[in-house]
């Protein structure tokens, strides 16, 4: 009944703005982390997410630039690229005896973390049947607020049913508490949990809150690609015909492309998913590539990191094979 009269209200309010606003920002979704051109920016933050954050989190300049090289990335991109990152507060340097080393600030941290608490997405529990309904009335001079809202709305996998009007099929009251207590924005919002009585059918209310079509054409995006990738690569890793380094650049491609979908991708039930949906193929496809390529891209990895840095500081715990994204 909530839902029923919340959705009736609201529909007649429909804002095509943020309909824009929510396609656009599919569209071309990226966070400070995350660039499509693969920037040397973005492909430091990957190389701090999946491979130096397991090694102490700190690296010698002089090996961060050999890393990117492999990528056509040249040494004066990468020290610009570093220095302002540390002027942005993304990392910090640390100078020991001549030589520089950086680490990520908590702030860098943190955005290193985004794609880690949306990693529940790939794999949504069981669906309880209730919607959680965020509703806001936020002013226009916080117009910022309400902005940065709502591109972690849809990070965190809400959509717009209309104009501040946002549904999510998952379980999110954690997550909706903690963007009201960061943006303070209590006075401004309700939130609702409910089940929606009709007078049509749950898949009706995904239709009018998300584009599946154009996420689902972007994992096809993917696994075109990457299919092809997978089986080239495989069969020169087993005929020892590529090496470390190529793997390594391969690698770090592939975590770094698919980890986007984290962001768009809403990770709706099962029960609520159009029958091709391509979402569980990418993952397979991610899993298989990322194994053939891990081992030999982190032998590279850590022949670069050894000289100049204390491959000591390893975790004890890493498991090269058990990446956060591969969900069993």
């Amino acid at each position: 009944m909530v839902f029923s009269l919340l959705s009736k209200l609201f529909l007649q309010n429909n804002d095509n703005t943020v309909k824009y606003f929510i396609t656009v920002l599919l569209r071309t979704t990226k966070t400070d982390e995350d660039d499509t051109s693969l920037n040397t920016r973005s492909m430091i933050f990957t190389l701090y997410g999946d491979y130096i954050s397991h090694y102490g989190s700190k690296i010698w300049i002089g090996s961060l630039i050999r890393l990117l090289n492999e990528f056509g990335h040249n040494d004066q991109s990468v020290r610009a690229a570093i220095s302002r990152m540390n002027k942005q507060g993304w990392v910090q340097a640390e100078k020991i005896g001549n030589k520089s080393y950086y680490s990520l600030t908590p702030r860098g941290q943190k955005r290193i973390d985004e794609a880690g608490k949306r990693i529940f997405k790939l794999k949504p529990e069981d669906w309880d049947g209730k919607w959680r309904i965020l509703m806001y009335t936020i002013p226009e001079e916080i117009r910022n607020v309400r902005d940065e809202l709502r591109k972690e709305l849809i990070w965190s996998g809400f959509g717009s049913m209309s104009n501040s009007f946002w549904i999510s099929a998952n379980n999110l009251e954690r997550q909706v508490r903690d963007l009201i207590e960061k943006y303070e924005i209590e006075e401004y919002v309700d939130f609702f949990v409910a089940e929606y009585k009709g007078p049509h059918e749950n898949q009706r209310l995904v239709e009018k809150s998300w584009d599946l079509g154009e996420i689902n054409a972007k994992y096809q995006d993917f696994i075109s690609e990457y299919s092809q990738k997978y089986i080239i690569d495989k069969n020169k890793i087993q005929k020892g015909s590529m090496t470390d380094a190529e793997c390594f650049v391969e690698r770090t491609k592939l975590v770094h492309e698919y980890r986007k979908f984290l962001f768009f991708d809403p990770g709706l039930p099962e029960e609520l998913l159009p029958e091709k949906w391509l979402g569980s193929h990418a993952a397979a496809l991610f899993s298989e590539y990322y194994k053939e390529l891990a081992e030999p891209a982190s032998r590279f990895f850590e022949s670069v990191f050894k000289e100049g840095n204390e491959i000591k500081h390893k975790d004890v715990d890493y498991n090269v094979m058990d990446h956060p994204y591969i969900l069993e």
